[in-house]
C-alpha cells in the first residue's frame, strides 16, 4: 500500500512539473507574438475537463463563442489551438500549409507501428509520405485509374440492388448493406478480390467493427497523450487495444497479399507465362519486390485506403438518406429528377448521377451539415512563424480545424441548420468541396486534404441516386418522417447515432 501511494505522488509530481515546464515553453515560445485567447488552464490536466459535455466539434464550438475563432487549448503537456472560421481555415490552409503539414500523433496510433508507415500520420515532409501519396495519386484516386475503374464500381452497384431486392418489403439497416458494398467495391477495384459475401452482411461487420474501434480509440482520453512521458507504461492500455484492432486488419490484409503472391509464383511457374493483374495491389508488390516499400508500409497504405475509399461513401450515404426522409419535399423532387432523367432505364451508371444537379446539391448540403471529419485530423506546427487570426501558433503546437461549426456559421450560411439543397442551386451554386471556397471544406484543403476525395464525388451520388431509382423506401411500421433520428456518435468520425432501418419497395 505503501508502495502505491509513493507511486501515486511521484507520478502526480513528475506531471506537474512536466506540465509548468510545458507552459513555461508555450510562453516563451509565443513571446515574440500575440497568443490566442482560451479558457484558464488547470494545473496538470489544462483544459481537458472544459471539453467534457458533449461531442467535441460540438464543445469547441461552444467554447469558441466565448474565447473567439482563434483559441487556445491547453491538453496536459500538449498546447493546442482551435481554428472556428473560414478566414482562420484559408489563414492555415494557404499562407502556412506546409508549416503545419505535420500531425499530431496519438499515442494509440504508434500501435505496431502503424503511424510510423500510414500517409494518414507521417509528415509531409518524410520522403516516404511522398512516395505513399504519389503512389496512391496515380494508382487510385487520379481521372485516369478512377475512369479505369467505372466498370467494376457500376457492377458492384448493380450487386447491391440486386442484394436489397431480395430483401424487398423487409426491414433492412441500410448502413450494413451499404458497407458490405463498398468494401467489395474497395477490395475488387484495387486488390481484384471480394472479401466479404453480400449475402452474410455480418462478415463486413467484423471489418467495420475493427474500423469502427481504431477511429474510437483515437478520441477516447488517453493519459499517455496528455502526458508523454507516460507512453511507455501505456496505463489505460488504449495502445494494447489498438494493435488488437490493427491485427485483425493486417490479417485480413496478410491474407489477400500471400494469395496474390501464390497466384504471380504459380503464373511464373509455367511455361506460357500469365501476366501479372493490372491492379493497384500489384503496383505495392512491385514496389514491395524492388525494396521500394515493406510489407508493413503496403499494408498500412491498404488500410488507408480502405478508409479514403469505404467508410466516407457509406457515412455519407446514410445521412443523405436519413435527411431526405426527414425532409419528404426534398426526397420527391430527388425522385422528380431521377424519373425524368432516366425514365425506365435499368440501371443508374456514374454519368447519369454526375448529370443531375439536384442530386449533386442533396449530396453538399449533406456533406455541409454532417461532414464524416467534422473537427479534420489534428494538424502540428513545426515551424515558428505561424500566425492565424492576428494570434500566434507556437511551434509544436496541435492546430484543430472545426469545419462543422464553419459551415454552420450564420455569418456564412443562410438557415445554417436546416437540410436545404436548395442553397446550392441557388446563392452558394458556384461553392465547391475541392478546398478552394473555405466555409465549404469537409474534406479539407492544402496537401493534407483527403485523398478519397475523388472517389467520393463519383461514387456517393451514384450510390444515391441507385437507391432511389431501384426503390421506394418506406420507414418501418408507425414511424413518422419526424421521427427519424439524427443524433450524432462522434469518434473521429460523425456517424448516425442510431443506425438507419428501413424498407424497401421495388419501383416498378
Amino acid at each position: 500500500m505503501e508502495r502505491e501511494v509513493w507511486l501515486l505522488w511521484a507520478t502526480l509530481s513528475v506531471s506537474l512539473l512536466y506540465y509548468v515546464t510545458s507552459s513555461l515553453l508555450w510562453r516563451r515560445r509565443g513571446s515574440s507574438g500575440r497568443l490566442p485567447p482560451g479558457p484558464r488552464p488547470l494545473p496538470v490536466i489544462g483544459n481537458a475537463l472544459d471539453l467534457r459535455g458533449g461531442h467535441l466539434h460540438h464543445v469547441l464550438a461552444r467554447l469558441a463563442r466565448i474565447h473567439g475563432p482563434v483559441m487556445r487549448l491547453q491538453l496536459g503537456s500538449l498546447p493546442a489551438v482551435v481554428v472556428t472560421s473560414r478566414d482562420g481555415a484559408r489563414e492555415a490552409f494557404t499562407k502556412h500549409d506546409k508549416r503545419l503539414a505535420a500531425r499530431y500523433t496519438p499515442d494509440a496510433v504508434r500501435a505496431l507501428g502503424y503511424a510510423g508507415r500510414s500517409m494518414i500520420y507521417l509528415p509531409s515532409s518524410d520522403p516516404l509520405w511522398k512516395v505513399q501519396r504519389n503512389v496512391v495519386a496515380t494508382n487510385v484516386f487520379s481521372p485516369r485509374s478512377l475512369a479505369a475503374a467505372r466498370g467494376v464500381r457500376e457492377r458492384k452497384m448493380r450487386e447491391l440492388m440486386d442484394h436489397l431486392r431480395a430483401r424487398c418489403g423487409r426491414e433492412v439497416e441500410l448502413g450494413k448493406s451499404v458497407y458490405a458494398c463498398m468494401i467489395n467495391l474497395v477490395t475488387t477495384t484495387f486488390f481484384s478480390v471480394d472479401v466479404v459475401d453480400l449475402d452474410a452482411t455480418e462478415s463486413a461487420h467484423g471489418i467495420r467493427e475493427h474500423v469502427e474501434g481504431f477511429a474510437d480509440l483515437m478520441t477516447k482520453p488517453n493519459v499517455s497523450d496528455l502526458f508523454p512521458f507516460l507512453r511507455p507504461l501505456d496505463l489505460q492500455g488504449r495502445r494494447r487495444t489498438m494493435a488488437w484492432h490493427l491485427g485483425e486488419i493486417f490479417r485480413i490484409l496478410d491474407g489477400i497479399i500471400d494469395r496474390r503472391l501464390a497466384e504471380n509464383a504459380a503464373a511464373s511457374s509455367t511455361e506460357d507465362k500469365q501476366p501479372d493483374p493490372d491492379d493497384f495491389l500489384q503496383v505495392l508488390l512491385d514496389l514491395m519486390s524492388t525494396g521500394q516499400l515493406d510489407r508493413g508500409v503496403v499494408k498500412s497504405i491498404a488500410f488507408d485506403v480502405f478508409i479514403a475509399g469505404g467508410d466516407t461513401v457509406t457515412i455519407t450515404t446514410e445521412w443523405a438518406m436519413a435527411e431526405l426522409l426527414r425532409n419528404p419535399g426534398a426526397m420527391a423532387k430527388l425522385r422528380a429528377e431521377i424519373r425524368g432523367a432516366l425514365g425506365v432505364k435499368d440501371a443508374v451508371e456514374e454519368p447519369d448521377a454526375a448529370s443531375l444537379p439536384y442530386l449533386q446539391a442533396v449530396v453538399k448540403e449533406t456533406l455541409r451539415l454532417h461532414p464524416v471529419g467534422p473537427v479534420l485530423v489534428p494538424h502540428l506546427a513545426v515551424e515558428d512563424g505561424v500566425e492565424i487570426g492576428g494570434y500566434t501558433v507556437p511551434k509544436g503546437s496541435a492546430v484543430f480545424v472545426n469545419v462543422w461549426a464553419i459551415m454552420r456559421d450564420p455569418a456564412l450560411w443562410d438557415r445554417p441548420d436546416e437540410f436545404l439543397p436548395e442553397r446550392f442551386l441557388d446563392a452558394a451554386a458556384g461553392v465547391d468541396f475541392r478546398g478552394k471556397d473555405f466555409e465549404f471544406i469537409p474534406f479539407g484543403s492544402g496537401r493534407r486534404q483527403c485523398p478519397g476525395l475523388p472517389m467520393a464525388e463519383r461514387v456517393v451520388p451514384h450510390l444515391l441516386a441507385s437507391l432511389l431509382h431501384a426503390f421506394e423506401w418506406r420507414l418501418p411500421d408507425g414511424m413518422s418522417a419526424e421521427q427519424v433520428d439524427v443524433s450524432e456518435r462522434f469518434t473521429t468520425a460523425n456517424v448516425l447515432a442510431v443506425p438507419l432501418k428501413l424498407v424497401p419497395i421495388t419501383v416498378l
